[in-house]
This record gives C-alpha cells, sequence and structure tokens, in this order.
C-alpha cells in the first residue's frame, strides 16, 4: 500500500466514498465532514510509521441538532454500503486500532458521526460558536486547540457552522495571550537559576535534567509567540523547529542539550532565552524588555532574569480579573498528566478551582 498523509487520504475518502453513499441514501441531508479529532495526520506529521493503528480511510460526520435521531440511520448506511478497501487501505479498523485486522467482534470503519454542537462541549467543554470566554480559553489545552484548528474541514453544508467554530478559536484575545505568556515566563524565572547551582555541586545529570525543563518551556513559549497553538511533546520540537527564525534557539537549545560541559549548556541556554525574550518584544503586547543575561545574584552563572519579561507582560494586562489571578497560566502550563488533559470535564474543574487572587501580603493565606 503505497502511503499518502491522512488529510489527503481522508479528503479522498469523503469525496470518493463518503459523499457519494449520502447522496444517494440521505438525498438532501445537511452535513459537514472533515478530520478534527486527533491523530499525527492533522499537524501533516504523520508518516507511514503512523499507519500502524488509528490511522486510514477516516472521517467525522457532523450534523445539526435537528438531524441526530438519524445518526443510528448513517451509521448503518455505512456499516452496509463503504467498500472493504479504499485505494489499498482497508476501511474497517480492529485490534487496538489496527487497520485489516481479522477480529469480526471489534471491526468498526473509520467514520464517526456526531451532533455538532455536541461534539463541541464533549471535546472542549463549550460551544465555541456561541462565543469563548476568558475561563474557556484557560481551560482548554493547546493540544486540543491545535486539533481543532488544525486537521481540515472537507466540506460544510451546515451554514458554515463548523468553520465559523474553527475560526473562533484561531488564537486568544490579546489578554488572555499576555497573561498565558506571562505565566510561561515565570516559569522559566522560577527555574533558570537551578542548572548552575546543580552543576556549582557536581550534580551534573540535576542540571540537564532542569535544563531540559526549560528547553521545553522555551519552544512553548516560542510557539505562543509565533500564534501556534503548541503540540504535546511528541510533536512539540518538530512543529518549532518549523517556526519561522527558529534555527538560532534550535542550535542553542542543542547546545544547551548536547553533551557539552557547564559552561557550555549555560551559554546555549541563556542564548535560547535571550532570542526568544527579543521575540516577546516584537509582538508589540507590552513594553520592551530588551532582556540581556546577568549574574544570578553574585553567583558565578548567568540567567535571563525572565522575571522581569513577566512583569512587563503582567503590567499589560488590562482585564481586572486576570491581572488578579495567580500566574499559572492556562491549564496544561501547570499540570501535563494525559489523563486529564484528554478529558474537557476534569480540565474544566481543575481550571475553575483556581483562586482569582494570588496568595501573599494582599491575598488569602
Amino acid at each position: 500500500m503505497t502511503f499518502l498523509p491522512g488529510l489527503t487520504l481522508g479528503r479522498r475518502f469523503h469525496a470518493e466514498v463518503l459523499a457519494p453513499i449520502l447522496r444517494r441514501r440521505f438525498p438532501g441531508l445537511r452535513y459537514a465532514a472533515g478530520l478534527l479529532d486527533g491523530g499525527s495526520e492533522l499537524l501533516g506529521l504523520d508518516t507511514a510509521r503512523s499507519t500502524d493503528h488509528d490511522w486510514g480511510p477516516r472521517a467525522q460526520l457532523f450534523v445539526a441538532a435537528a438531524d441526530a435521531w438519524r445518526i443510528p440511520r448513517l451509521h448503518a448506511a455505512l456499516d452496509a454500503d463503504l467498500p472493504a478497501d479504499f485505494l489499498g487501505w482497508p476501511t474497517r479498523f480492529a485490534g487496538h486500532g489496527r487497520l485489516g485486522v481479522v477480529d469480526p467482534a471489534g471491526v468498526r470503519h473509520g467514520v464517526k458521526i456526531d451532533e455538532l454542537v455536541g461534539w463541541w462541549r464533549d471535546r472542549l467543554g463549550f460551544d465555541p460558536a456561541a462565543g469563548v470566554t476568558t475561563a474557556d480559553w484557560l481551560a482548554t489545552p493547546t493540544q486540543r486547540l491545535a486539533e481543532v484548528t488544525g486537521g481540515e474541514v472537507f466540506h460544510d453544508g451546515l451554514d458554515g457552522a463548523l468553520t465559523g467554530a474553527r475560526g473562533a478559536l484561531r488564537w486568544y484575545p490579546d489578554d488572555v495571550w499576555r497573561y498565558v505568556l506571562a505565566a510561561g515566563w515565570t516559569r522559566v524565572a522560577q527555574a533558570e537559576h537551578l542548572p548552575g547551582r546543580c552543576a556549582e555541586v557536581g550534580d551534573d545529570v540535576g542540571s540537564r535534567v532542569v535544563t531540559a525543563g526549560l528547553a521545553r518551556d522555551v519552544m512553548r513559549l516560542g510557539l505562543l509567540l509565533r500564534r501556534r497553538w503548541p503540540p504535546y511533546d511528541k510533536w512539540l520540537g518538530t512543529v518549532f523547529g518549523r517556526l519561522p527564525g527558529a534555527g538560532p534557539v534550535v542550535a542553542a537549545l542543542a547546545d544547551a542539550l548536547g553533551p557539552g560541559d557547564w559552561p557550555r549548556r549555560e551559554d546555549g541556554l541563556v542564548r535560547a532565552l535571550e532570542t526568544v525574550a527579543a521575540w516577546t518584544d516584537d509582538t508589540g503586547l507590552a513594553a520592551p524588555v530588551r532582556a540581556r543575561p546577568r549574574p544570578f545574584h553574585r553567583r558565578p552563572f548567568l540567567v535571563l532574569d525572565a522575571g522581569r519579561v513577566a512583569a512587563a507582560l503582567h503590567a499589560a494586562v488590562t482585564d481586572p480579573a486576570l491581572r488578579g489571578r495567580p500566574p499559572v497560566g492556562a491549564v496544561d502550563q501547570f499540570v501535563d498528566s494525559v489523563d486529564l488533559l484528554t478529558h474537557a470535564d476534569r480540565a474544566r474543574r481543575l481550571a475553575g478551582a483556581l483562586p482569582d487572587v494570588p496568595d501573599g501580603p494582599d491575598g488569602p493565606g
């Protein structure tokens, strides 16, 4: 079987197989179709390796609430009419998402059918067509936003409802963007001095571990600064490396994470931080900081003093509710549990549990 990118395969599957079945069996049905539900193909990053599970001729179909009663009939029609294969790829999945495996009890085709608003509420916890609140933005992991705004819409026969909802999720409002970036720089400020301290006491492994965490934060910040939703860790480096101007940061992080000694690690880390701080200034979201590396107090290692960047962004936030929130950012900036972030209800409960006023002299505790 010749590998085709999953979005190409899905687009052709809809046009050449699904749409004709729907026209014949359900003339006049209004529906939307696309792929927005997850998978490397949504980011254009699938390869032949991706084909071993949950990959193949597949699509999502969406209907309006008035047609939700048709969903069982739609499934039955597809079960009956789908060909055994398409462009050489089996159209049925079985055995942990593998294609073409003989397992009659678990065979399923790759077409999911949902009522559109219900799908949005299940996927994100809200319907973006009804508006996206600050709480919605902060409770939604960027991986989910990358999926639903990535992928592709093959057909939108619901008066543009699917396309319009995706458009509402293209990017943060400026104040939310400032707040999330400030939280990212706060994370850097809390850890940027630790690799040097670890190295100073001979803990090379500890120094590398902390540096790796900072590298992850730098890449997420860089993507946010370039208005790209950071994906989960498997594709974080790949997507970051494709950003315009990312080359010097990638090279600096390679030095920071490479086999060199502490001075080389320190040099790479501060070069990466300095470059991404300049990207922050370039957004115009806050007064420019023009941050340059400096010693950490009187200790013999350099930091960016990233709290300066965080403070400038926080000072530019105009929404009082955001200004009063703890500087933790969106939900996937302070938790990385897959079992939480892949369930919208859990992510929203956690994000909603944060107090509006930070602890400290002027707040609780």
